[in-house]
């Protein structure tokens, strides 16, 4: 919500902290820290174990089935007590009924809604009790369902808890094929009891209007609710430049907008493009105070016609970026582990890896307002989904109205944020309606239901921000086109699961030419520090129950393995598994990403599935749970670099071109020196070539004959540009596991530096690829999942995350391709 202030004189009495909880059937009788959800509160009070580990989920689901009610008493003075007082609730999660003084006040029934009831009438002089009844998600869904006029299915592959689609709450707390199915509830966010006096903000609004001589108005539009008529003053402070309105009030609500005009703005970038210029506006009345964050930037969404079929390109302040980025999840599976600092770690993770973009997926939450401002300030685009995913819904009036209400607040809260750059309608629904028996019998009946659905998210956009971009669907082919936008390529944007689902080769990724990928994947194990969190050592093989609890993808191991022993030689143990589990992820995502990029501008857009881990699962992401960069996202800092150079074999194999891809806005010089490297590690040159790349464009830099790559050899290469930026990598004509590797002879040496980090050097004596160096405690490395010929060393630079004590020095090991094969 926006950062509220209040002066002295204002009454509000702050509801966070200690709440008795119990349950309904007085069973358990507890204390809950709100803001918090009652399974964090359970654990902290030893009445449940931690549901991430061991098998512990199975043991948890009972209190899901439970009703909780939260109770605490404020003290309202005599004095006080007359005016109007309300309830300000930013998140209820989900079904809740609301008591003051045993009145009923509030009927809940959206955790994406801000819930403002009147309380006045309840109030008492002296003590007042407040009592929340947080009612079981799941018996209220199949109570719903029960009610439906016909049957509305659910994904019960993603969702093992029947029935969350009728319930406006996250979708992916019924469980997903990466997060645990345990449906959380609580309350989230600020929750206080406020005295209205005249009157309150409810929402601030801005509008960008851009002026021929390259100047801005800036509209800002304040909604004022007031319960009666008055005069209220009204400041507006943009940058400093503070001005005084004073606003007739009527009872309702009133809308005031004030403009400013900014001669010189200066522009707001997405990371790599340019600077995060932000300006801060404040609007406030004599009791409180909102802040925005304003970037200064045009946007457009370009879908033009061509001989293809539609671009789908995003033009920022009139320039085309490509969208390098990750589908994002919720930090967590429990809101009360959710901490700013440590998302502030995985979205700064992902613009360290060069990434611009984000997309909200549409079964967790609309995140909080200071995530958002954390987008604006690291220049991270947000593709911001509905919060719909993978279910089909009811198209009831109540549901619809409810729909609208959520839509209507969540647009206006977020839409001023420079970092917003689409609303998209939900994930994956007009796939949904191939799913289910139901919907493929009748169809029509279905596809009109999604339609009213969709229309009401729409229009409800449209009225409370009508300047944003509206895209309807994610996977779409466009707008009122219901075709499969899985696997048609020529429009719109594209959800590309065939090398997962299908288990096609990682060369299938260069079968389609996407004009937008949003989503598209390939799992791993999460490292091997994270799996000792939940694991005991008995539990370290993938077929264990256990492992087999931290995997809900179905057949999600088998796929693992089954591509591993496609590319790779059995790994000689469970560690060695996991490992290159990591490095097969990261080759399957660079294989997609480095063609699609070669395909720019046709391509304009990679956000591969998915950046983060709610919990400790076997998952898509390249981060693990708790911000441990996997394998994978080294790989992408280096796939991802505005400017790199990638090698593409041709369909017939019969060739490698080298595709240099340009990002930035300026011409760049590439220069690229090629070697084959021999099996023990000893390189020689093949071929060096130069060239250049126009601004924002793809180019092939030379091509190479697969020939000149004889048998035992691989193709190595190194380039630098003119910006600076440089890189390296290799091919492997074949299979890794055709490969006859000699020993690699990696060792390590660990030097302590001055500033608390330390320096790890690591040489081989042979041929060492994808080398990734751990440690026994936590941090980050300067790099990782890196190749070293015979005779090379890289210093690595480790920095943990917190300082271990005076002369602990850490313990470093590193795995490498041909370490990590059994012997035989």
């Amino acid at each position: 919500m926006p950062s509220e202030t209040l002066n002295r004189d204002a009454i509000r009495i702050d509801l966070s902290g200690d709440w008795l909880l119990a349950s309904t059937d007085n069973s358990h009788a507890l204390t809950i820290a709100l803001p918090g959800d009652v399974h964090s509160a359970l654990q902290q009070a030893g009445i449940i174990a931690d549901p991430y580990a061991g098998r512990n989920e199975a043991e948890v689901q009972w209190v899901a089935h439970k009703d909780w009610v939260l109770e605490r008493t404020v003290v309202v003075d005599a004095d006080d007590l007359d005016g109007c007082w309300y309830l300000d609730f930013e998140s209820i999660d989900t079904i809740a009924s609301v008591f003051v003084n045993d009145r009923l006040v509030l009927q809940a029934e959206n955790c994406f809604r801000r819930y403002r009831p009147d309380v006045s009438s309840a109030l008492v002089v002296g003590e007042n009790r407040i009592r929340v009844v947080l009612h079981s998600s799941i018996a209220e869904g199949a109570r719903r369902q029960a009610a439906q006029p016909f049957y509305v299915p659910y994904h019960d592959g993603n969702s093992p808890i029947a029935n969350g689609n009728m319930l406006r709450k996250p979708q992916c707390h019924f469980g997903w094929d990466w997060n645990i199915a345990v449906a959380p509830l609580g309350i989230y966010g600020s929750l206080a009891l406020r005295r209205l006096e005249t009157a309150r903000i409810e929402h601030v609004t801005t509008r960008q209007l851009w002026l021929a001589d390259g100047s801005v108005d800036l509209q800002v539009t304040v909604t004022l609710f007031a319960r009666d008529p008055g005069i209220v003053p009204i400041y507006f402070e943009l940058d400093g430049v503070r001005e005084r309105l004073d606003c007739a009030v009527a009872a309702g609500e009133t809308r005031i907008t004030h403009v400013f005009t900014v001669a010189n703005p200066r522009l707001w970038w997405p990371a790599g493009s340019g600077e995060q210029a932000l300006s801060v506006l404040n609007v406030e009345l004599p009791d409180e105070s909102v802040t925005r964050q304003i970037g200064f930037r045009t946007i457009d969404l370009v879908t033009d016609k061509d001989e293809a079929g539609s671009r789908f390109a995003f033009r920022i302040n009139g320039r085309e970026i490509f969208c390098r980025g990750a589908n994002w999840i919720p930090a967590d599976a429990l809101v009360s582990r959710v901490t700013p600092k440590g998302v502030e770690d995985l979205l700064q993770s992902a613009v360290d890896a060069n990434m611009n973009m984000i997309r909200v997926w549409g079964g967790g939450f609309y995140e909080p307002d200071w995530f958002y401002d954390l987008c604006d300030r690291l220049g991270l685009l947000v593709w911001q989904d509905f919060m719909f995913a993978c279910n089909l819904y009811p198209s009831t009036p109540d549901f619809l109205d409810n729909v609208a209400a959520e839509v209507d607040f969540q647009v206006k809260r977020l839409s001023s944020h420079p970092s917003i750059a689409l609303w998209c309608g939900d994930n994956e629904l007009v796939g949904a309606l191939t799913w289910f028996e139901e919907s493929r019998k009748d169809r029509d009946r279905y596809l009109v239901s999604y339609d009213r659905l969709n229309r009401t998210v729409e229009k409800a956009m449209k009225e409370a921000c009508p300047e944003a971009i509206w895209w309807p669907s994610s996977p779409s082919v466009g707008y009122l086109n219901f075709g499969d936008a899985w696997h048609a390529d020529g429009a719109g944007d594209m959800h590309y699961w065939s090398v997962w689902h299908e288990n096609k080769s990682f060369d299938n990724y260069r079968t389609v030419r996407p004009r937008f990928c949003s989503e598209f994947g390939f799992q791993s194990y999460t490292s091997m520090p994270i799996v000792r969190q939940f694991a005991e050592a008995r539990d370290l093989n993938i077929a264990s129950p256990v492992m087999e609890a931290h995997q809900k993808n179905a057949g999600g191991n088998e796929r693992i393995a089954g591509t591993m022993f496609r590319y790779f030689r059995f790994p000689k143990d469970f560690p060695s598994f996991v490992y290159l589990s990591q490095i097969q992820q990261g080759l399957a995502i660079r294989t997609a990403v480095d063609y699609w990029r070669s395909l720019k501008p046709h391509c304009m857009g990679t956000l591969y599935w998915q950046l983060n881990d709610t919990w400790p699962v076997a998952s898509w992401s390249s981060l693990d749970y708790g911000g441990h960069w996997k394998a994978m996202h080294y790989m992408a800092r280096r796939f991802f670099q505005p400017v790199a150079v990638a090698a593409i074999p041709s369909a017939d194999g019969n060739e490698i071109t080298f595709s240099m891809v340009n990002d930035t806005a300026e011409m760049v010089t590439v220069e690229l020196e090629t070697f084959l490297v021999s099996l023990d590690g000893e390189r020689r040159p093949l071929a060096a070539a130069a060239g250049s790349c126009a601004p924002d464009r793809a180019a092939t830099l030379v091509t190479i004959a697969s020939a000149d790559v004889p048998e035992g050899t691989l193709l190595f290469w190194s380039f630098e540009a003119s910006n600076g930026m440089s890189g390296e990598g290799h091919h492997v004509q074949g299979t890794y596991k055709a490969l006859d590797l000699s020993p690699s002879g990696l060792t390590l040496e660990t030097v302590p530096r001055l500033d608390g980090a330390f320096d790890v050097i690591v040489e081989a004596s042979g041929l060492a690829l994808h080398v990734m160096v751990e440690g026994d405690v936590e941090g980050r490395y300067s790099d990782n999942a890196f190749d070293l010929t015979a005779g090379e060393t890289k210093v690595i630079r480790f920095t943990p995350k917190a300082p271990p004590a005076e002369g602990i020095v850490p313990s470093f090991s590193a795995y490498d391709l041909e370490s990590c094969q059994g012997k035989g």
